[in-house]
């Protein structure tokens, strides 16, 4: 084959993923996506130590220093993950991702180096934005991880709710403890963020504007989100179905062929035991 005769081809086939091989780029992946997870989880307990103790989370150098550098591996996995994105699908990588891209810059240290005057509660919620993009993007690994797509749909959902439960929890008592003599502690918010999750609602009743919008934020949530419960208990049961009459049709087809051929009455019996008529 000449040259041209390769151009050819080479255009026909179309361009590759940046000449990688899918091994490699599935160990790429791999490395960035268990990263991801473990840097998720560190944040979250970050925070939540933070928040139980009363730390300022600006003075506190070890925090400031250890979210950067996870806003730079969020910001490094959303380049990598572009780069290996075949050149058709980058614009709905973007398209799909740019939000992600979004929440892993970081506001606070940018805060902090341009000693930009911000109000107390802004400064506070700034905080989460990297905490979401960290909670997103675990539930997007256990969404990959996930053994089929309706359980990796499933698992996402239950994580989003499960990890909006509980920051929810950590800003409910963070504004509500000095100011409502019902939230005592981290659980009595906890309690609150659950029942007004599943939509039953709570005989407690927030103080704050961030109680009240966290209340509407949690029902909307709600409503959204358990139904999902149960089109995922739907599809269980209908493949479970469907794994069962494969396999009573399987045994039939077995007994069938095992069973022995039931021989055919021969003519002439018949004609014998026929009675004669006069």
């Amino acid at each position: 084959m000449n040259t041209t005769e390769k151009q050819t081809a080479n255009a026909a086939t179309g361009p590759r993923p940046r000449g990688l091989k899918p091994p490699t780029r599935k160990v790429i992946l791999d490395v960035f996506h268990t990263a991801i997870l473990v840097l998720s989880v560190a944040l979250i307990a970050f925070i939540s130590y933070d928040t139980f103790n009363d730390i300022p989370f600006l003075e506190n150098r070890v925090y400031m220093t250890f979210q950067l550098c996870v806003c730079l591996v969020f910001i490094a996995d959303f380049f990598v993950e572009l780069w290996l994105t075949p050149r058709g699908g980058r614009g709905r990588y973007l398209k799909a991702r740019w939000f992600f891209l979004l929440m892993s810059i970081p506001l606070l240290n940018i805060v902090d180096t341009c000693q930009i005057q911000l109000s107390a509660d802004a400064l506070y919620f700034a905080r989460f934005l990297p905490l979401a993009r960290g909670a997103l993007a675990l539930a997007i690994v256990l969404n990959y991880i996930a053994s089929n797509r309706i359980t990796g749909i499933f698992v996402s959902y239950l994580s989003i709710m499960l990890l909006t439960v509980y920051f929810a929890g950590l800003i409910f008592y963070e504004r509500e403890q000095p100011v409502n003599p019902g939230v005592t502690s981290y659980w009595d918010a906890f309690w609150w963020c659950s029942l007004e999750a599943t939509t039953l609602g709570s005989s407690l009743h927030p103080v704050t504007l961030a109680g009240k919008l966290l209340a509407v934020v949690l029902s909307l949530m709600g409503i959204v989100m358990f139904p999902l419960f149960t089109v995922y208990l739907s599809s269980l049961i209908l493949r479970s179905r469907s794994m069962l009459n494969m396999l009573n049709i399987d045994v039939s087809k077995v007994k069938t062929d095992d069973s022995p051929a039931t021989p055919a009455p021969s003519v002439e019996k018949k004609v014998a035991e026929t009675p004669k008529n006069a």
